[in-house]
């Protein structure tokens, strides 16, 4: 997954006709307004909708297949250790339920990737994804979730509930609570209200762990909103107080958070290197580069969100860390700042617009960011890139649905 991409002179431009998509269409009717001070890029909404369409269009082509199965589509993850996992699959649902208003084939793409979901059950709870297939569709691994996966599945279903509707072939509302509710069983670690890793992750070493990038106060309060159940809003402030503590004791620079969070039960602090993936997994590397899209989203969303400040740290020293030039973001950066490596990736570059978004005096860095963002050439083999940018082109052209 660790690869420079080339960029290219001109900002991005849609080739239309891929997969049978109408290019230009305007912002989605049902898209939800952004909280007072949230700023959007200055190119006019042609431009920005034409951006997302050429990475929708890019991102249907190249990681979308029907090979598991009638009826089904499933997100390949060309980059990833397996063929399938269960992050992409929830990055489908949620991209193609976003993207309704655009796509005429959005909401068969959703059903057939929410039917592979489901013929892919985890062994330890029935409801929950398991977590990796195979190129030949078959779960691998122990078969057990992945927290991240699950909660990206359960949002997609709200966010088709909220634009189709529960009453076609699936009842999303009654699929989204039933995963909710697998979710808080088997993925909430129930003494400290912080999530676990997966449903596999009770023992001694992992069950007082978590990845800050499933640090979702959008999703924990859509939750909340669906199932009625108050938890929801205790687990959000649990987290919501850890991206706060971690970020004074350990990033009080930067806000910058780590991968993974150890010490859920006392303290939080980051992971020791080879925690779980490798020697940066308390920093600033391959998973918390979502870190600034998801608490951005909460924060243009959501009025009195907790994490709006909390991201205007790390906007801000970004801004500074970079002199303004997005072309400087580089792969990974320990908690004070520094740099790991020196290559570029959508990945780290796309989240920080979401998070320039919140802060009015940012608007020529956002507008720098858009246009960065727009000119990577796309990597056929990067689904995570990919899908990443997609979904951070959706809320930067006011195409996002909060459920």
């Amino acid at each position: 997954m660790r690869k420079t991409l080339g960029l290219v002179a001109t900002a991005a431009t849609l080739a239309a006709g891929l997969f049978g998509v109408s290019a230009g269409a305007s912002a989605a009717t049902q898209a939800s307004s952004y909280v007072p001070g949230t700023i959007r890029p200055s190119a006019s909404q042609a431009v920005q909708d034409a951006a997302l369409m050429k990475y929708y269009d890019f991102w249907k082509k190249n990681f979308l297949t029907t090979k598991c199965g009638s009826g089904t589509y499933a997100v390949l993850s060309k980059d990833a250790d397996h063929s399938f996992v269960a992050e992409g699959e929830g990055y489908g649902m949620t991209i193609a339920a976003l993207m309704a208003g655009k796509d005429s084939q959005a909401h068969a793409i959703f059903d057939g990737i929410l039917k592979f979901v489901k013929l892919h059950p985890s062994v330890n709870n029935k409801d929950l994804h398991a977590a990796e297939q195979d190129g030949n569709c078959k779960s691998v691994n122990g078969s057990d979730s992945a927290t991240d996966g699950d909660l990206e599945i359960a949002y997609g279903l709200l966010i088709a509930d909220k634009v189709w509707g529960s009453g076609g072939t699936y009842n999303y509302k009654a699929e989204a609570v039933r995963v909710i509710n697998a979710i808080k069983k088997s993925e909430v670690n129930s003494s400290t209200k912080f999530m676990r890793l997966g449903d596999w992750a009770t023992d001694s070493k992992y069950t007082n762990s978590s990845r800050s990038s499933d640090w979702m106060p959008g999703h924990f309060r859509a939750f909340e909103k669906a199932t009625g159940d108050a938890t929801w809003g205790a687990i959000r402030s649990k987290h919501e107080g850890a991206v706060s503590s971690l970020q004074s004791s350990y990033a009080s620079s930067t806000g910058l958070l780590p991968d993974f969070v150890v010490n859920t039960n006392s303290t939080p602090k980051p992971a020791g290197s080879n925690f779980l993936e490798g020697p940066n997994d308390g920093k600033y590397s391959w998973n918390a580069c979502r870190d600034p899209w998801r608490l951005g989203a909460d924060a243009i969303t959501a009025e009195g969100s907790a994490a709006l400040n909390q991201v205007k740290k790390i906007n801000t020293w970004i801004k500074s860390n970079t002199g303004g030039d997005p072309s400087k973001i580089v792969t990974g950066y320990s908690l004070s700042g520094s740099k790991l490596e020196s290559d570029k990736h959508p990945c780290f570059t796309a989240p920080f617009a979401v998070a320039a978004m919140t802060d009015p005096g940012s608007q020529a860095w956002l507008d720098k960011l858009f246009t960065s963002i727009t000119s990577f050439s796309p990597d056929a083999t990067d689904y995570y890139g990919t899908g990443i940018t997609v979904q951070v082109l959706i809320i930067l052209s006011g195409n996002f649905i909060a459920p």
